[in-house]
């Protein structure tokens, strides 16, 4: 009885609460506040010198935690500088540096680093090698020392360079069963041609060619002092950087004449169409690609909103086109890649094989649309509030700030570039944009590369060109 009286309680206090919500008035909608202001990002305090070698040495003194951050930037040392026949080598010579010097071995390096409360580690992009390093403030001298030890005295002990070699191996087999690797590897070299930026993807006979000897004579021509920036941010004062650079990296000299510069890559490519075969593959990998711009160029700014705005992110229009209204894919991109001697405009989707054609219609349309049609001023607020929040979040870090000034300075950027870029984004205009989008999107100019099946996806193909079918 007690139980069914406080079950019938339970059943009228719920009901009562339920109608008085019923009865009580919605309350009024309430707009959301407006959005604040948009912040540069501080532009940061450089001090600047010049060591004696050509070393240049950027201290940027920052409060906060008690760490400091090293990168050293090595420019032409990159996948640019690589032999025509040793593609993707400077990938494998970075991934070795720390593997080994002539005062220690992989492990020891691995744990001196992590004694000094930090690590050390290297990765090479078309136009340089980047080394990088980070401990406690206390141990910023012996970190330096680390570092400048596995930058410039690497040993490619060839235990380690069988084994860095027998993992790349690995690496590309699962690399070639990706379709996208296959189309991005074929786009490049329609991009660019014989440039040494469309040889960049290693291959079998590539990895095998390397050896220890042939990576010591690479480093001892390719890292030099001269063609080097040394970036140290955090907690410590410009005497004592510029005093632990020059004890680590002062005797540092170059041998040899240094590697002709990186050439201009062109800005024009006759289009091409291709299919790369993919027996029975129930899916399309498309890519579309067009000669860019070097990084240097005035169109930078202006291009990077626009590829922003055109596929750069959820809310861009290629993919709001193809996932969100046509349901094509689950991700579509589009956009600028931008290097010190030149750059690439590039596009793409995975999509099921009955709406290949469809897809590459709706990305051709967006191309159109970019250049011939002013991007309402709403859309061009949102997207600038994007790419500045993004790389100011993005910047936020010491480490990050290190890491950007020297891939700035890799590519030709000033070192002011960094407090600037927000301030330019804010200023591009709807003009501007669709030059952009008429300059570097024109669908005439797109060379088109598809990975599927030819038997499945070649009639739809038809109207965008005459496709050539390539197995491999």
């Amino acid at each position: 009885m007690k139980k069914l009286m406080l079950a019938m309680s339970i059943s009228l206090l719920f009901s009562g609460a339920a109608h008085a919500a019923a009865a009580a008035p919605a309350p009024a909608a309430n707009k959301l506040p407006p959005y604040g202001k948009d912040k540069p990002i501080p532009a940061p305090k450089i001090i600047k010198k010049t060591l004696a070698n050509g070393l240049q040495v950027w201290v940027v003194p920052r409060q906060g935690l008690p760490r400091v951050d090293y990168v050293l930037a090595v420019r032409g040392a990159g996948l640019a500088a690589d032999e025509r026949k040793l593609p993707g080598f400077a990938n494998l010579m970075a991934g070795l540096l720390n593997e080994g010097s002539t005062k220690r071995d992989s492990r020891a390096i691995a744990e001196t680093a992590q004694g000094l409360g930090g690590e050390v580690g290297a990765g090479a992009s078309h136009d340089g090698v980047v080394v990088s390093a980070n401990a406690l403030t206390s141990n910023a001298g012996p970190m330096l020392q680390l570092l400048a030890e596995v930058a410039r005295m690497p040993a490619f002990p060839p235990q380690e360079v069988e084994l860095g070699k027998g993992n790349a191996l690995e690496g590309l087999k699962v690399s070639e069963t990706s379709p996208g690797f296959r189309a991005e590897r074929t786009l490049n070299k329609a991009v660019f041609g014989d440039h040494p930026y469309g040889n960049t993807s290693p291959s079998v006979e590539s990895i095998s060619a390397v050896t220890p000897e042939l990576l010591r004579a690479e480093h001892a021509k390719r890292f030099r002092p001269d063609r080097s920036l040394l970036v140290i941010t955090g907690r410590i004062d410009e005497a004592e950087a510029i005093k632990l650079a020059t004890a680590a990296f002062g005797d540092w000299k170059a041998e040899g004449a240094a590697l002709p510069d990186t050439p201009g890559a062109s800005l024009a490519a006759k289009p091409v169409r291709i299919i790369l075969q993919r027996d029975g593959s129930v899916q399309s990998t498309m890519r579309l690609g067009s000669p860019g711009m070097a990084a240097s160029a005035s169109d930078f700014v202006p291009l990077r909103l626009t590829s922003t705005i055109l596929g750069g992110g959820f809310s861009s229009r290629v993919n709001l086109n193809l996932r969100e209204e046509k349901g094509y894919t689950y991700g579509a991109s589009a956009g600028a890649r931008i290097f010190r001697n030149g750059g690439s405009i590039v596009g793409g989707a995975d999509v099921r094989n009955e709406v290949t054609g469809d897809a590459l219609k709706e990305y051709l349309h967006e191309y159109k649309r970019i250049g011939t049609e002013l991007v309402p001023e709403a859309e061009m607020s949102m997207n600038k509030r994007y790419v500045a929040g993004g790389y100011l979040i993005s910047n936020q870090m010491q480490a990050a700030v290190a890491r950007t000034l020297a891939g700035n300075w890799l590519i030709g950027l000033p070192p002011e570039f960094l407090g600037q870029y927000v301030p330019l984004i804010q200023k591009v205009t709807p003009e501007q944009v669709r030059e952009m989008g008429k300059k570097y999107f024109a669908p005439e100019l797109q060379s088109v590369v598809v990975v599927g099946d030819n038997a499945a996806v070649a009639e739809q193909l038809k109207k965008y060109g005459e496709f050539t079918v390539q197995q491999k």
